[in-house]
């Protein structure tokens, strides 16, 4: 099982593609997703080399609808 602290960046991006978000551009050090039907803009800090915060990816699962369950199957 997946713990949600000390994760890619990009790999959590990754993930969200699996979940059906889509990467509608990329600013600076955020890449922002978008999902048919969610009115929320996810916005992914994407810092070389650091991890992304537990707290923060708690509060992006949260702003997308996903539960830590079906965010760690989706973590791969």
């Amino acid at each position: 099982m997946v713990a949600l602290h000390n994760l890619a960046s990009l790999r959590v991006v990754r993930a969200l593609e699996r979940d059906g978000w889509v990467v509608v551009r990329r600013a600076g050090s955020h890449v922002h997703l978008r999902k048919e039907g969610n009115p929320n803009v996810l916005s992914i800090p994407v810092h070389k080399g650091k991890p992304i915060k537990a707290g923060t990816l708690r509060k992006l699962l949260k702003l997308g609808g996903i539960t830590e369950t079906e965010f760690r199957a989706l973590y791969k």
